[in-house]
């Protein structure tokens, strides 16, 4: 059945430029990609506020335009609760997780898992961190193909197709760098189209104590009913969406782990945490939900017939004026792409790093592996796409996902929350929390009333794919816990760096010395390139302002454009030399190599800061 399409030729004009504005956009930035360092990691060059919105527009999916916006019209502004319960992760996060793996300089999750347990444990956490990422590409996938199928009468599967290409094709050539710098501006875009449909909203209902007027009494709480209603209600939220999405999210989600090593410091991974949790994603959760708000009220005041799925579209087509509609849907193809492709790089740099490399080809150079990487992300785009069939069988998109991410999270998020706060947290362990979870899980499908039925809270089976979460959680928690009181665990010296409380290790090991922690102040120095550092990674300061910044020789430094708003894109780590004669006053001498990283031109002024 041929689907009626919705919008103006002006409309789908607007949608194509921003698609091809965004691909150029990711394309550009490919030479910004030359090493295996710059693909997975950006360089570790970028600054906070770039990547809290880099990170808001991963979290926001094309899924959650329309998820959130049927929740909303369906529940109320009690569909926002998923977005607003980030917030208890954060201590976690910035003082535990971000220095571990960024200090200790790990590349993925399975990675630390070997380092931190051993070896089985890696390859047990491989295999279930890839299926889960490859079938979040999916289900992103197929949420734009409904979405388009809505819009343009597409079949859902040719319009998976078409976005799955495009974004395949800019993170195949721009990596990290391009996935980042075309998040930048798809964050934006998300979030001023969905707050400024809301506004435009508000207009049109004549002020918000209207619109407000035209919502359901049980429409206006902030949070469902602790139990009620099974498919929607507070506990399920908090269990799958709170605790195991949000956790792996933050802890197990390669996407998010390769953000948090492209920033320029741990330092700042504290402001971009604040930024992202306690500023954008409440935005968020307006901009996403706002549509079933208001889809509600206009269909309460008579103007607009819809269901809960095509609540955001409908809303949005009734409101905007055309070609403004058009930028709607530029919104949301935004959201697929910005998600997809921190995902299909995530494949990527997991493939590579964790099976290529440590097994394929161990022992290959740095070119070989970015080519790998990039082929990879070809093939990460092409099993995504063939998992949509299978999520096509789901009635709604919510329910996919929630399924999906319940299903998959528990025993691995568990295995990493344990291994990062309890030094007594052994690898048999790890392995049986990961393995033996997974298998538990896998039987609550086969007995859900026996396994997940005494969670439910009195909800029912249609509480399960919620509450499957929970019984996950304390199923592999229970496992790791008890086995570790029966198994020996690694001696505390060579946990260092990998626990909470060893967070100063790991920075001695990451600088190769002692941290110099005295405050001192950023300076501003015109470069001076010096060939006979070349090889080196050092630069050489004048006194003065090795002074002024509290710096002495071996300390890491960073050095960037003047410019804030290119974000670290042009900035290079290097490390303090002995200061320099007196010549060498107002000047930064540095190598040709460091330089052309940075992009730096001789006597171009530049700002240098110590990291540590």
């Amino acid at each position: 059945m041929i689907a009626q399409a919705i919008g103006g030729n002006l409309d789908y004009a607007v949608m194509l430029g921003y698609f091809v504005v965004v691909l150029g956009f990711g394309l550009y930035f490919g030479r910004y990609t030359s090493t295996t360092k710059d693909f997975f990691f950006g360089g570790q060059r970028f600054s906070w506020w770039l990547i809290a919105f880099s990170c808001i527009a991963t979290v926001v999916g094309s899924y959650s335009f329309i998820k959130y916006s049927a929740a909303g019209f369906k529940y109320g502004i009690c569909s926002t609760q998923s977005y607003l319960n980030d917030w208890f992760w954060m201590p976690i996060l910035v003082l535990v997780w971000i220095p571990i793996i960024y200090y200790r300089k790990i590349q993925s999750v399975p990675e630390y898992l070997e380092i931190r347990f051993d070896k089985k444990t890696r390859i047990a956490a491989t295999l279930i961190i890839l299926f889960y990422i490859v079938g979040y590409i999916g289900i992103n996938l197929i949420t734009l193909g409904r979405t388009l199928h809505t819009l343009l009468g597409w079949e859902v599967m040719t319009g998976a197709i078409v976005t799955a290409v495009a974004v395949a094709l800019y993170v195949y050539i721009g990596g990290q760098t391009a996935v980042i710098m075309t998040d930048l501006l798809q964050g934006m875009i998300l979030l001023i189209v969905g707050l400024g449909l809301f506004a435009g909203a508000i207009y049109h209902f004549g002020g918000f104590g209207e619109f407000w007027a035209l919502l359901p009494v049980e429409h206006k709480y902030a949070f469902s009913d602790f139990n009620a209603p099974p498919e929607f209600s507070f506990i399920g939220i908090y269990a799958q969406d709170g605790l195991a999405n949000t956790g792996a999210l933050m802890l197990m989600h390669q996407g998010f782990i390769m953000r948090f090593l492209s920033l320029k410091s741990v330092k700042d991974s504290r402001r971009m945490v604040v930024c992202w949790i306690l500023v954008l994603a409440p935005l968020a959760a307006i901009a996403t939900s706002c549509g079933g708000w208001i889809a509600r009220a206009l269909v309460n005041n008579g103007e607009l017939e819809t269901t809960p799925a095509d609540s955001f579209v409908k809303a949005a087509n009734f409101l905007c004026a055309p070609g403004v509609f058009g930028f709607v849907l530029a919104a949301l193809t935004a959201a697929l792409m910005s998600t997809a492709d921190s995902l299909i790089n995530a494949v990527s740099a997991i493939f590579v790093n964790d099976i290529w490399r440590p097994y394929i080809k161990p022992q290959s150079s740095d070119k070989h592996y970015l080519r790998v990487a990039r082929i990879s992300s070809l093939v990460a785009a092409g099993l995504g796409l063939a998992l949509v069939p299978i999520f096509m069988k789901h009635k709604t998109i919510y329910g996919a996902h929630a399924n999906f991410t319940a299903a998959v999270t528990p025993p691995v998020l568990v295995a990493i929350f344990l291994g990062i706060t309890w030094k007594r947290y052994t690898p048999t362990a790890a392995f049986v929390t990961i393995v033996g979870g997974t298998v538990l899980i896998g039987l609550s499908f086969k007995w859900p009333d026996v396994l997940v039925g005494p969670f439910d809270f009195g909800m029912g089976p249609d509480s399960y794919k919620f509450m499957r979460a929970l019984f996950g959680l304390l199923a592999a928690g229970t496992l790791g816990v008890c086995v570790t009181w029966f198994t020996k665990p690694r001696a505390e010296a060579e946990l260092k760096g990998l626990v909470a409380g060893t967070q100063n290790d790991a920075m001695r090991q990451f600088k190769g010395g002692e941290p110099n922690r005295r405050p001192g102040s950023k300076v501003r120095l015109l470069t001076k390139l010096d060939r006979s550092l070349s090889g080196e990674n050092l630069v050489i300061l004048p006194q003065s302002a090795m002074d002024e910044m509290a710096a002495e020789p071996g300390d890491l430094l960073y050095a960037s454009h003047t410019r804030w708003w290119y974000g670290g894109l042009r900035s290079v780590h290097v490390k303090a030399g002995s200061p320099g004669d007196a010549e060498d006053s107002g000047s930064m001498r540095i190598s040709p190599q460091d330089a052309a990283t940075a992009h730096f031109t001789e006597g171009q002024e530049v700002v240098v800061e110590k990291i540590m």
